[in-house]
Formats: C-alpha cells, sequence, structure tokens
C-alpha cells in the first residue's frame, strides 16, 4: 500500500515542486509577506482586543478632523489594501526569472497592463444640496488594487511576461552602439518589447469594452469568486492537508507543495476578511489563511506540539524523552522538524494515523465552533505562523479563540498517546537490549603494530 502511495505522490510532488507557474505564485506572494505582518502590527494597535479601545483611539483628536486611529489605520491602508499590486508584480518578477528574462522590466511591464485592463471607476455617495447621491467618478478603485484584483493579477503577471520575453527572444529590440552605458541598454532594449505588450492588452481592453464590460469582472465573476467559494469550505481544507500531510509523511514539504495551490486562495479570503471587518462590507470567511496557520495544527506539521507533551509525559524510552526536550521549543514556535525526521515520522506507518489524524480533528472541531457561533471568525490580521499558541488565537479572535487552541492541543496530546506509547515501548526494547548485550569493542594497541608484516 505504502509502495503505491510512493509511486503516486512522489512524481506528483516532484511535477509541481518543479512546476514554474505554481514556483512563481508561491515566490511572488512571499514579496508581500514581509509588508502584510508589518502593517498587522498597527493594525492589531488600532484594533486591540480590549472593551473600548478602539474608542478610545477615536477619541484622540491629531488636528484637521482627523484622529489618532485614523493615523494607526494607514499603515494597513499602505499594505492590505493594496495587497494585489505587490502580488502581481512579485509573481511577474518570480515568473520573468523561471524563463530567463529581465526580472525589473518583466515586473513593470506586468504592472502596466494590470493597470491598463483595470476600469478607473469608482462609484460612491456625494451630498448634493443636503441630499445622497450616487455617483460614477475617475479613479483606482480600491476593491480591484485589493483582494478582488490578486486573480486577475495572477493571469496577467504570467500572460504579459510570456508575451514581452517572447517578443525579446525573436530580437524585435532596439540595440544601441557600443559604449553606451548598459542601463541605457537595457531600457531600450525592453522598448518594443514593451511596447507590443501594451499593444496587445490595450486591443483586449478594447474589445472588453464595446461589449460594456471589463476584465476584471469577468475574471472575478466567473472565476475568482467560483475559487473562493471552493476553497472557503470544510470539504476542501480537510481533502487539501490530507495530501499535505500524506507529502510529508514521504519526506517532501507537503506545506510547500499543497501550499503552491491553497495558499493564494487562502490569503485571498484572509484579505477579504479584513476589509468586512474594517468596513462591514462583505461577508467574512471561516477558512482562511489564519484559520489554516493557526487552527489547523500547533507546532508545525500533524500538530506535532501535542505528539512532543505526549512524549515528555508518557514516554520512558531515553531516545524519545531525550528528543521531546530537544523538540520543545522549536515546536512552541511551530518548528518541528526535529520531530518529523528525529523520531522518525517520515516513512513510520504506526504515525502515519494520528499525523493525518489530528489536523483534520482540529480543523472539523474549529469550523464546528466557528460555523456555530462560540468564537469568532479570524479577523483577517498577518499573524506570524511562529506566534505562540494562545498568544496568535488571541490576536486573530479573542480570548475564546485562544482557548480553543489550548483545548484542541489537550486533545491532540491524548490522540497521539497511544500511538508513541507503542514506539516507546519499542524503544525501550531496544534499548534494553543494548544494555543487556553490550558491542564488543577490538582493543588496539599501537604498539602491537609492525610494519614488517605489511
Amino acid at each position: 500500500m505504502l509502495d503505491k502511495l510512493e509511486k503516486i505522490l512522489m512524481p506528483l510532488a516532484e511535477a509541481i515542486g518543479r512546476n514554474k507557474y505554481l514556483i512563481s505564485i508561491r515566490d511572488g506572494f512571499l514579496v508581500s509577506t514581509p509588508l502584510l505582518i508589518a502593517g498587522s502590527l498597527f493594525l492589531l494597535i488600532a484594533n486591540f482586543p480590549v472593551p473600548g479601545w478602539p474608542e478610545f483611539l477615536e477619541s484622540i483628536e491629531m488636528g484637521n478632523g482627523m484622529t489618532l486611529a485614523t493615523f494607526l489605520s494607514k499603515p494597513s491602508d499602505a499594505t492590505f489594501t493594496i495587497m494585489a499590486i505587490f502580488a502581481t508584480m512579485g509573481i511577474a518578477y518570480s515568473y520573468a526569472k523561471q524563463i530567463d528574462t529581465d526580472r525589473i522590466f518583466g515586473a513593470a511591464t506586468a504592472l502596466m497592463s494590470w493597470f491598463l485592463l483595470m476600469p478607473y471607476v469608482v462609484d460612491g455617495t456625494v451630498t448634493v444640496g443636503g441630499k445622497d447621491v450616487t455617483a460614477s467618478m475617475s479613479g483606482i478603485p480600491l476593491g480591484w488594487v485589493g483582494a478582488k484584483g490578486i486573480f486577475v493579477g495572477i493571469i496577467i503577471a504570467f500572460t504579459s511576461v510570456a508575451l514581452y520575453a517572447w517578443v525579446k527572444r525573436r530580437g524585435w529590440v532596439i540595440k544601441m552602439p557600443a559604449g553606451v552605458p548598459p542601463t541605457v541598454v537595457e531600457s531600450f532594449s525592453a522598448l518594443i518589447p514593451i511596447m507590443v505588450t501594451m499593444g496587445v492588452f490595450f486591443l483586449i481592453n478594447t474589445v472588453f469594452g464595446m461589449f460594456g464590460t471589463d476584465v476584471f469582472d469577468i475574471i472575478f465573476v466567473w472565476l475568482q469568486t467560483p475559487l473562493l467559494g471552493l476553497g472557503d469550505t470544510l470539504g476542501a481544507m480537510v481533502i487539501a492537508y490530507v495530501f499535505l500531510h500524506l507529502f510529508w509523511f514521504f519526506g517532501i514539504n507537503g506545506s510547500s507543495v499543497v501550499g503552491a495551490v491553497f495558499n493564494p486562495i487562502l490569503q485571498t479570503l484572509a484579505v477579504e476578511n479584513l476589509e468586512f471587518f474594517k468596513t462591514g462590507i462583505g461577508e467574512g470567511h471561516i477558512i482562511c489563511q489564519q484559520f489554516q496557520d493557526l487552527f489547523a495544527t500547533f507546532g508545525g506539521a500533524g500538530s506535532t506540539l501535542s505528539l512532543i507533551i505526549a512524549m515528555l509525559l508518557f514516554c520512558k524510552s531515553k531516545r524519545i524523552k531525550q528528543l521531546g526536550k530537544l523538540a520543545l521549543v522549536p515546536g512552541i514556535f511551530n518548528i518541528n522538524e526535529p520531530v518529523i525526521f528525529g523520531l522518525p515520522i517520515v516513512m513510520n506507518p504506526l504515525m502515519l494515523i494520528p499525523f493525518m489524524l489530528v489536523p483534520t480533528v482540529n480543523i472539523v472541531v474549529s469550523y464546528l465552533a466557528m460555523a456555530a457561533g462560540f468564537v469568532p471568525i479570524c479577523n483577517g490580521i498577518q499573524i506570524p505562523w511562529t506566534m505562540p499558541l494562545g498568544i496568535s488565537g488571541f490576536f486573530a479572535t479573542n480570548w475564546v479563540g485562544a482557548l480553543l487552541q489550548i483545548a484542541l492541543l489537550v486533545l491532540g496530546v491524548f490522540l497521539y498517546m497511544p500511538f508513541i506509547k507503542m514506539m516507546d515501548k519499542q524503544y525501550l526494547s531496544d534499548e534494553q537490549k543494548a544494555i543487556e548485550t553490550p558491542i564488543e569493542e577490538d582493543d588496539i594497541d599501537l604498539d602491537d603494530l609492525s610494519f614488517d608484516d605489511l
């Protein structure tokens, strides 16, 4: 059975791990990660989960009708609100690297193409003669540069960079004479590929405009909304995590393989959650990036912090005890390679069941608790995945979320307990045999050596 699974999963993981599109998406989103975490720090200060705190910040006047709360919201506006810009730029840059073309010009071309297709119309309400009137004004819609525009950005990043590279590889470039500075040569070399790309996207925008619509609306309605709807389900989350842990069982980083496909959906849902909590516009989602990072596993893949605690509390073998002590501190910060490869969990059929079962239980219990309203859904604030449980749950939801994390951690300890005790029994037997039958060592005396025997 394991051999059959290995034959299926190993080639699949290798194919995904070498796919230039998935690699570009994964690496491209990493551009925005430090920016979003930095913006989240200010967002946490502005929305600290203490009764009366937001109202207190609103009461502090800073001049010109601005309050301290207004200023604290600016860093999040400069990160979360325009997240799609960072994603488009990062993915285009990474894809240009994958296909060996100009990275910075590829990223710039993608941004230009993305903005070229964007409808510069902002619908809003203005007060005229004491009455509120709905009006359309020219401007860049913040919705499209945020969560709603991410999938359009992904598609345009690939198509625009591919078109740019296609033109350049055919030699359709302006060549400068010798002695011209390299930066000038690169700039003029990019001119024709950029013009061709711009022309193509101009025609696309014109054709859609003739039919009274635009690319952003089409992709959002027919692609992004169905994908987000599919991703925002308990079934999708459970299936993703089953595959994630199967990959880890065979020694493959399942988080990278599955995350390359699933994380863009989760991150988009998280940004929509943040917008919902800030403005009340749209709807909140139970499944999102924070749900995965903070409630599915504790201590890393397999929720192995529960396993480490079980190792320390219920095991007697020196091997497991010592490994538990070494793995405890990294596990608190969600780093679990010492357990994955040291226990081991990799290629260990005995540990496969709890390794997959505990995260699944965490997901189902957390989802049902949030769906029933016992625990608030995650607020979308980007919390580092290394933040210990309890603290992370408090910031992502409130104190009830922190208690849920602790309860699931304890539940995981008892789910892992019978399996790790079976391993402990085997290791104790091995250690006892080693004591009873010590390895004979041959004493070597250098004085007995003679070069005459050679």
